[in-house]
């Protein structure tokens, strides 16, 4: 595979990679050693989000959540992640899929139980009325004046 591609076309690797999450305080502490790369940001997409995620062992996606008004997909890549929802856990392994569709709230996550760092493609939407619902712990996502932002449950902030 060329390495001098163009634009349309690049190269993910040379995307520069986030580690971690957003997460407050010890909320955070579950995606340590988390890197996504923004593919959807370096292509100019605006209608929906791309990120390639590397979780290395024992490391959790996010924590466990659903989305009000966004969709969501993931598509596995190498490795084998453990997808916890409202039903219980089951393996995923390269090649396979799970979608979740906005507004069910069915409560999702992945988790690297391996032994070597998994990758996989996550697309979602990118709406600004989007509320992202924690059910595990007092956390929620919500659209503010400045944007989105975490609160408790209650709407009080951290």
């Amino acid at each position: 595979m060329s390495h001098d591609l163009k634009p349309p076309a690049i190269d993910p690797e040379k995307v520069p990679g986030r580690e971690g999450s957003s997460y407050p305080g010890t909320f955070a502490e579950i995606a340590e050693g988390r890197i996504k790369r923004a593919l959807g940001d370096a292509l100019g997409l605006e209608n929906f989000g791309v990120n390639l995620v590397a979780l290395p062992p024992g490391c959790w996606s996010s924590q466990r959540h659903w989305h009000s008004q966004e969709d969501e997909f993931v598509y596995v890549l190498s490795g084998e992640l453990t997808l916890v929802t409202e039903a219980g856990e089951q393996r995923l392994g390269p090649g396979q899929v799970a979608g979740f569709p906005a507004g069910v709230a069915d409560g999702h996550h992945l988790i690297n139980n391996g032994p070597e760092t998994a990758t996989y493609l996550e697309v979602g939407d990118r709406r600004a009325d989007d509320e992202v619902v924690y059910p595990d712990v007092d956390l929620r996502l919500a659209p503010g004046p400045l944007g989105k932002v975490f609160t408790r449950k209650s709407g009080d902030p951290y």
